[in-house]
């Protein structure tokens, strides 16, 4: 039975959905997943969409292994076109070597936020704001108590589309840090291997 997003009406959820059936999520386990989405409105609180996403994260998390996870919740990534996408084609496009790419990738604050690095050890790493600040917050959800790391997955899906068109390289992405997961204690970073 294939999903049809249209039966969620909080786009997010219906992306979720659509996204565990592409990953081949054996059909009970996305109904356990699943369960209550149809409730949540676009015109819900966004304290209930929080909290459904939280308990939707948390059965993921105790019932598929970390690469599906990972690959399910980076297909939900958003943002994947317009200018953003002009800008990561660009990059590639106006930059002839790697260093260079990266370069203007790091200056490229709109789809990246804060810093673009090469790391010693050859990863890539992405942070969307400077260390040190009091706090952070996340863009995509609004959440009085942390979520699982598991709903950020999809930022860093988000910064991998853009990251590999910019750069030219495949990547496998690590979300190390999240506004979200930490209470607003540390700030969205994610590390990038290439393959």
């Amino acid at each position: 039975m294939r999903v049809n997003m249209n039966n969620y009406e909080y786009q997010r959820i219906g992306k979720l959905a659509e996204q565990l059936e592409s990953a081949n999520v054996d059909r009970e386990k996305i109904d356990q997943i699943m369960e209550g989405g149809k409730d949540i409105l676009k015109k819900a609180r966004p304290e209930k969409k929080a909290e459904w996403m939280r308990g939707a994260m948390l059965k993921m998390n105790k019932l598929l292994d970390v690469q599906t996870r990972k690959t399910v919740r980076e297909g939900c990534a958003c943002c994947l076109g317009g200018k953003r996408l002009t800008i990561s084609k660009a990059i590639a496009k106006e930059n002839d070597t790697l260093e260079a790419r990266i370069k203007a990738a790091n200056e490229a604050k709109y789809i990246f936020g804060h810093s673009v690095k090469m790391m010693e050890n050859g990863e890539i790493h992405v942070q969307f704001a400077p260390d040190g600040l009091e706090s952070y917050r996340c863009y995509c959800i609004k959440s009085e108590k942390p979520l699982p790391i598991t709903y950020c997955f999809c930022c860093g899906g988000h910064v991998k589309h853009h990251l590999q068109i910019a750069l030219g390289k495949e990547m496998d992405c690590t979300t190390r840090s999240s506004a979200l997961s930490s209470g607003g204690k540390f700030p969205c970073a994610f590390s990038f291997k290439l393959k």
